[in-house]
């Protein structure tokens, strides 16, 4: 069985918009800088999203430490 691009793309908005409503400002690069730092893929979104969880889940253990 074969993933349409198109619902993987959907998934992949869906999971930018909750990265960018609820995870720090800064953390994810808009799409157009996504597509010059990682590439144009799908695959490429999807690498710049698990950046941005990263990122996050740093972000908020470093906080954690310090209080």
């Amino acid at each position: 069985m074969q993933i349409d691009a198109e619902d993987c793309r959907a998934a992949l908005t869906i999971i930018r918009r909750t990265i960018e409503e609820h995870c720090p400002p800064g953390v994810l690069p808009s799409e157009e800088m996504v597509n010059g730092l990682y590439g144009p893929r799908l695959m490429d979104e999807a690498a710049a999203l698990a950046a941005a969880i990263v990122a996050t889940v740093e972000k908020l253990t470093d906080r954690g430490s310090n209080e």
